[in-house]
């Protein structure tokens, strides 16, 4: 029954190859810099083809990828975790990662409240989280869900590969509930435009970030401890 389990997590998340669009790691590295956040851990959970921790080494003193398998990509000398993020109870040690994050995971994930607690178990006092996720507030989400009562990242299409929509709102409260703090959403300021394969112009996604960007970021720390 586990082999078959897992089995069909693969199947569903194969169209996704393990990665996220190119927008997503810039915008977490732009976000890691901003807050001098490297050194130490960093855990890339639901790691896909190793993407992000190909662009963080050298920054970190340990990397490690979880996810359900082990996709090529993913560098040999990463500390791979095999676990379906959908299960409770992350086999990696409370409070060992300077920085965690979930890049375009929790849409396909079925409780992304328990999964976000997870996470800011693993994260140490003072370190950071980040979590990202297609922008439902887009002005192409938005159009698609007027004229198809969908969210643009959730037609009959992209199911059952994506099956949990949330909100900034949601970010931020999900967030709070997990004890943590700072919290702020972030975006890509990359955004295609309906009925098109092309991007809107960089200056307007950067004036208007949360209409013209496909995905956000939740950026948020775990509070330091009293010693610290």
């Amino acid at each position: 029954m586990r082999s078959e389990s897992r089995a069909t997590l693969e199947e569903r998340l194969a169209p996704t190859r393990g990665a996220s669009g190119d927008a997503v790691y810039a915008l977490a590295q732009r976000a890691l810099d901003r807050r001098g956040a490297y050194g130490g851990t960093l855990i890339d959970a639901g790691c896909g083809g190793g993407a992000l921790l190909r662009l963080m080494r050298g920054r970190f003193d340990e990397l490690i990828g979880i996810d359900a398998g082990r996709y090529d990509g993913v560098p040999a000398d990463v500390r791979f975790v095999e676990h379906d993020l959908n299960e409770p109870k992350v086999p990696v040690d409370s409070e060992c990662a300077q920085v965690v994050a979930a890049l375009e995971v929790v849409e396909h994930l079925e409780n992304p409240r328990a999964f976000v607690r997870e996470l800011a178990r693993l994260v140490a006092p003072g370190g950071w989280l980040l979590v990202s996720t297609p922008n439902q507030l887009s002005l192409l989400s938005k159009a698609t869900l007027v004229l198809k009562n969908r969210f643009n990242a959730f037609q009959d299409g992209s199911y059952p590969v994506h099956v949990t929509a949330l909100l900034e709102v949601d970010l931020l409260r999900i967030a709070g509930e997990a004890g943590l703090v700072d919290a702020k959403i972030e975006y890509t300021e990359r955004g295609r435009m309906p009925l098109s394969g092309s991007h809107y112009p960089r200056g307007l996604s950067r004036r208007f970030p949360r209409a013209f960007s496909d995905n956000v970021m939740l950026v948020a720390r775990k509070q330091p401890s009293m010693a610290g």
